[in-house]
């Protein structure tokens, strides 16, 4: 066997402390960031006591709001009470046949009784226009379905349909706007616990890191790094200091004012934003309103992307927000070979030692966020995640080929830049 390069014998320096400080890291993060309230549980009589029309049922955020009918009437309030504002949510859907049945129903579902929804079917090809219908005729006075076949120039279509949706007069009037994606499941009581954590931290902009599903081997090895990932590129602890330019938007939950929304233009001051929910959070932020986030998971969930492709593309959309994505593209190349194939590298240069050290000491890590997030146990596949690499190195070739084109590709569309 050939002897180790002379720098292996000061590598467990710095790889020891490489491992401290993301240990660090990754525990600090997770202490600044919040779990939603749990709500007061009420006697099981004074639940069954509330029917429509009791303004209990709309002011007390334990209230079994569920016993309402769904298309009901919000209910009597006694004049000078403090009620509950008006939401509107705001769902873009592009054939998401699969996905979009259950995420409504979770949102129908909600204990939250002053709650209206638009969805906005952009173009689908696919079996989501019936999905939307079957349930639109199920609930009439609290869900509506608008078609969209037409993207005018100089807009991305997920921007043009959550400003479509904006204009709508259900959004017009409401204090609160919504947005959330159309693969994204809520418990039934998340707006509650929402507005329940608003009363004590008050935001104009808030939104919820959401747990993530996977399926298939590409999901359970990539997706709990990608969160370790961004959980440590976010400052929690700086997102609601006005002093601070940290800002957080995530498109699984994003809540924001109307006025707030206004004053910065709304999606319409950003149409060609490729991370759409951070680029409205800058805004927003930057014009002086509160920025606020929260855990959402495991209450609130989605399965982000199924299988390689799905990520690759989601990766190569993402990146071209990147700015300066020409010069930094081969140093984000470095990065991640260096991140991901690091014990890879350790082992063939003659280190396997350091190698397997470097490869043991991630899945604790990813397990941490991951079961804080989901509540579920660890994986045995995370063992895999030097492979995590791949597709964003895919995505990295990928995204640069489409800034050289000038065009921005995503579900079926070519956008140009």
């Amino acid at each position: 066997m050939p002897a180790p390069p002379p720098w292996c014998s000061w590598l467990p320096v710095p790889l020891a402390g490489l491992w401290v400080a993301a240990a660090w890291l990754t525990r600090s993060r997770l202490r600044d960031l919040a779990d939603l309230p749990d709500l007061p549980e009420l006697p099981e009589s004074g639940a069954s006591a509330l029917v429509p029309g009791d303004p209990a049922s709309v002011l007390l955020p334990g209230a079994a709001a569920s016993a309402l009918p769904p298309d009901a009437a919000a209910p009597a309030v006694a004049p000078g009470a403090a009620v509950l504002p008006w939401v509107t949510l705001c769902m873009p859907a592009r054939d998401e046949a699969e996905a979009v049945g259950p995420a409504l129903d979770s949102w129908l579902a909600q204990r939250y009784p002053r709650l209206r929804i638009l969805v906005v079917d952009d173009g689908s090809s696919d079996g989501t226009p019936e999905r939307l219908a079957e349930r639109a005729a199920l609930h009439p006075g609290r869900l509506r379905v608008l078609r969209n076949d037409r993207l005018p120039p100089g807009w991305l279509g997920k921007n043009h349909a959550l400003d479509l949706a904006s204009r709508q007069p259900e959004a017009l009037d409401a204090e609160w706007l919504l947005f959330a994606d159309a693969d994204v499941l809520a418990a039934p009581d998340l707006l509650q616990r929402v507005f329940a954590w608003l009363d004590d931290h008050p935001a104009d902009l808030f939104t919820l890191l959401p747990g993530l599903d996977t399926g298939g081997f590409i999901e359970r090895v990539f997706m709990p790094l990608a969160n370790l990932g961004f959980l440590w590129l976010l400052p929690l602890r700086r997102v609601p200091d006005p002093r601070s330019r940290c800002c957080c938007g995530v498109g699984a939950f994003l809540l924001v004012r109307r006025r707030a929304y206004d004053a910065v233009g709304g999606h319409a001051g950003a149409p060609m934003a490729a991370v759409d929910d951070m680029a409205l959070a800058w805004r927003v932020k930057a014009a002086g309103f509160r920025n606020g986030v929260a855990l959402g998971g495991p209450h609130l969930h989605l399965r982000m992307y199924r299988g390689w492709g799905p990520i690759i593309r989601g990766l190569r959309k993402n990146l071209l927000f990147v700015p300066w994505l020409f010069p930094l593209a081969p140093l984000l190349v470095g990065l991640v070979l260096v991140g991901s194939l690091g014990c890879v590298l350790l082992a063939a240069t003659g280190s396997p030692g350091w190698g397997l050290l470097l490869w043991l000491l991630v899945p604790p890590l990813m397990g941490e966020v991951h079961q804080r997030y989901t509540g579920r146990p660890a994986d045995l596949l995370w063992a895999f995640w030097p492979l995590a690499g791949l597709p964003v190195l895919a995505a990295i070739g990928l995204a640069f080929s489409d800034r050289l084109r000038g065009v921005n590709r995503w579900r079926g569309r070519s956008v140009k830049l």
